[in-house]
């Protein structure tokens, strides 16, 4: 499983990709975490709002930080 966080790497996103860690690590399942920073990548996917969370490739959510229970829950 690869988990994207789509952003510039601002505060808010800096929480996203805290919370998926945080997720991951209570499920105990593996994943791939990948930073994607440059605007063309994040444009190519749909993305025009950060933060934005993606699950192998398909993005979850835009424009928001999830809780970890709430990303426990698309991970599931």
């Amino acid at each position: 499983m690869t988990i994207q966080i789509l952003g510039s790497g601002c505060p808010k996103c800096r929480l996203l990709e805290q919370h998926a860690r945080e997720a991951v690590t209570e499920l105990g399942i593996q994943a791939e975490f990948q930073k994607v920073q440059e605007i063309d990548e994040i444009m190519a996917m749909g993305v025009m709002m950060t933060p934005a969370l993606a699950i192998d490739n398909e993005v979850k959510v835009v424009g928001r930080v999830l809780t970890k229970d709430q990303i426990k829950v698309l991970l599931s």
